[in-house]
């Protein structure tokens, strides 16, 4: 990679901050998208191993305010309810991060997209429709997704909020529950990347520099987040999914 924060061009470096107060905006409002946002800035003026580097750090700080808001008693249940994602995505994101420097993940992001896409236009057609139950088999299977597309591209919120809106989880319980995951989540990431050789002393750099910017956005849309009531949360949270779908798509397919 051989690219520090100090040998980024300025022009470079405003992106990657501007993208990371976005990315932490979105995140604050619905609980997700930072890793989205910054793979889809980023790599705009970046390579693409430097992109996914530098939003480990960013996402282990946001996703830990989040996941400790309403205290380690909340964080604990969610952990207790979720365990079974939680051990699953831990695995998966560990197994599939190795691969990260020859593997192609052009399908994997064409088969979470087409899903992806279509069930969130099928909910926004359908808002008030709760399709599944939560259990352990579910849990696992979408926890095993997730962890495979975050090891490979730091990307793993799609499944989950498909998930935690398929559930039907309420606004503040889905926030929460999301940063708990995610925080767990960027942890695994973090050492499954220093394992892989993509957070390295150059994307670290970068990565640290970016915490700042993020956690700023988080805290404007988080102070955001309380004025939108619950339907209008779950079809900004659908029309966030549904842009991510279509991310997805284009790179699987170009």
């Amino acid at each position: 990679m051989g690219m520090s924060v100090f040998e980024t061009d300025l022009v470079s470096l405003a992106v990657a901050i501007g993208t990371a107060v976005l990315a932490g905006l979105v995140k604050g409002l619905v609980g997700f998208a930072l890793p989205m946002i910054f793979i889809s800035g980023l790599s705009l003026v970046l390579p693409p191993q430097l992109a996914i580097g530098a939003l480990i750090i960013p996402t282990l700080f946001t996703n830990g305010f989040q996941a400790l808001r309403q205290g380690r008693a909340v964080a604990l249940a969610s952990i207790k309810r979720f365990r079974y994602y939680l051990v699953t995505g831990c695995l998966c994101l560990f197994l599939s991060a190795q691969f990260v420097l020859w593997l192609e993940p052009q399908m994997l992001f064409l088969l979470l997209g087409i899903p992806v896409t279509g069930f969130t236009l099928w909910q926004l057609i359908k808002a008030d429709t709760t399709l599944i139950r939560q259990n352990p088999t579910k849990d696992a299977l979408v926890g095993g997704v997730a962890g495979l597309l975050g090891g490979i591209s730091g990307i793993w919120g799609p499944p989950t909020v498909l998930y935690l809106t398929a559930i039907g989880t309420q606004k503040a319980t889905q926030i929460q529950v999301q940063g708990v995951i995610y925080g767990l989540g960027a942890v695994a990431l973090t050492i499954a990347h220093i394992g892989s050789g993509v957070l390295q002393t150059d994307s670290l750099s970068l990565s640290i520099t970016l915490v700042a910017p993020a956690l700023a956005g988080l805290w404007l849309g988080d102070r955001l987040q309380y004025r939108v009531d619950q339907n209008r949360f779950r079809r900004l949270t659908l029309l966030i999914l549904l842009i991510s779908g279509f991310n997805l798509l284009r790179r699987g397919l170009f």
